[in-house]
């Protein structure tokens, strides 16, 4: 069975409650009980002292002297709470007893040396009685004297307690029971509250916020934190509908050439040289989207987490060689320089692969953004453990610097100029150099040029 979270908390209450409520009457119970039985011990030692008074000894003979004629004539009545008195010699031999106990004799242990107290049923009666040895002056036991008392009124007074405490117990449970639930489902209110609020926000509605309590509580926290998820589920939403909405972008223009391109080449025939042109245009199309969906494929795998490293010692130097080479035609069709400044021995810790993407992504985005002719510089610094390449380009406005690792995300003056990317490959670079533990960054001045740095980890 499922209980409601109100009735959970009042149950896991009621049980601690149970628990502690038990206890405190044990001991309640306990300490009246011995309470009870000390005050009849406590009669029972003035009920000795009283008789030891009276009893003497002559070698190992015990001698009463007036004892029986007193307690005759003080325990020979009925009386509402009779006093039972007993005295018996070493060997167990009754010497003495009470009228009242007539032909019966209390029980007692004839090898005992201490006193003892017990609770027994005499002639049909409940009596507490105790036992004490009569010892000479050379320490030997010379009998015994037993005491009984009434113990009713003990008996009765415990027997109610208990039973009080027994009716008492369930009823103050289900009383604890309920008032613990009704405490509850309003302590709870304001959660059912969150949960109606929350459950009114949808895609539709998502700028909806939840309404703060008043009180700077737990539900004031747990409100806030709901709102803060809200705030960072909108920003993912809205983030992956404009990323949607770019590759859709970045993929119709190619699409659009391509078809575009193809229309035009069935409307009649050409000549064979025309056809490897527009071939080549479509081709040069088609590896337009491969990059966009390999940029793409790459950034899913970051996302995921599905990509392994394998950290090597790497020169520097031959690397960006090899990115040289690659780039060449590019560079040559620019009249661009790629002076690479870099010491032989410089080497750092990264996977090859990962960094070579970085490097080959920071040097692609040199070449398209510098003014032909001017050279792009790379450089390292051996103090700070950075390497660092600089073009001689438009520029990056200050107050698009910060958006410049964001997928999809173009500066206005590149869409101007309509250089030809998607804004992928520094979001990638970004992502690999978080996970290689390099720290990124740039600096830019409109017109002048811009600066990449890569801060390797010493």
């Amino acid at each position: 069975m499922s209980l409601r979270f109100k009735n959970r908390i009042a149950l896991f209450n009621t049980a601690a409650a149970a628990i502690t409520t038990l206890l405190v009457f044990i001991v309640l119970y306990l300490v009246v009980y011995y309470s009870a039985y000390r005050h009849l011990d406590s009669d029972l030692r003035m009920e000795q002292e009283e008789v030891f008074a009276g009893i003497h000894w002559k070698g190992d003979s015990l001698i009463l002297e007036l004892l029986p004629e007193r307690l005759e004539k003080e325990h020979s009545q009925a009386e509402v709470s009779p006093v039972f008195l007993q005295v018996v010699d070493s060997k167990g031999q009754l010497v003495f007893r009470s009228a009242n106990l007539q032909d019966d004799h209390l029980l007692f242990a004839d090898s005992l040396t201490s006193e003892i107290f017990i609770n027994v049923d005499f002639a049909g009666n409940k009596i507490r009685q105790g036992q004490f040895p009569i010892i000479n002056d050379t320490g030997k036991l010379l009998g015994h004297l037993v005491v009984g008392i009434s113990r009713e009124e003990s008996v009765i007074i415990l027997s109610n307690l208990l039973l009080t405490l027994c009716l008492a117990f369930p009823l103050m449970l289900l009383v604890f029971y309920l008032a613990t639930s009704w405490a509850a489902s309003h302590g709870i209110a304001p959660v059912h509250k969150l949960i109606d609020a929350t459950g009114m926000i949808s895609d539709n509605n998502i700028s909806t916020r939840i309404p703060l309590p008043s009180r700077r509580d737990e539900i004031h926290q747990l409100a806030t934190t709901i709102n803060e998820l809200l705030d960072r589920i909108e920003k993912s939403l809205t983030r992956e509908k404009q990323i949607t909405a770019d590759i859709s972008h970045e993929l119709r223009t190619p699409i659009t050439s391509i078809r575009g391109t193809l229309e035009v080449l069935i409307r009649k025939a050409r000549e064979p040289k025309q056809y490897e042109e527009k071939i080549e245009h479509v081709i040069g199309e088609v590896d337009s989207m491969t990059t966009i969906i390999d940029q793409l494929l790459q950034l899913s795998r970051l996302d995921a987490g599905n990509l392994t490293m394998s950290k090597t010692d790497i020169k520097l130097k031959e690397l960006l060689l090899i990115i040289k080479e690659r780039w060449s035609l590019r560079l040559n069709e620019k009249n661009i320089v790629l002076q690479i400044d870099i010491p032989e021995g410089v080497t750092v810790h990264a996977d090859h692969g990962f960094l070579l993407i970085i490097l080959e992504n920071l040097v692609s985005n040199a070449i398209k953004y510098s003014q032909p002719s001017q050279p792009i510089d790379c450089f390292w610094n051996a103090g700070e453990s950075m390497f660092m390449i600089r073009d001689h380009g438009i520029g990056i406005p200050q107050d698009q610097i910060p958006y410049l690792f964001d997928r999809f995300y173009r500066t206005d003056s590149s869409r101007s100029s309509q250089v030809q990317g998607n804004g992928l490959g520094l979001a990638i670079a970004k992502n690999l150099a978080g996970l290689l533990q390099i720290t990124i960054g740039v600096s830019s001045q409109t017109g002048t040029g811009t600066t990449f740095s890569l801060q390797f980890p010493s």
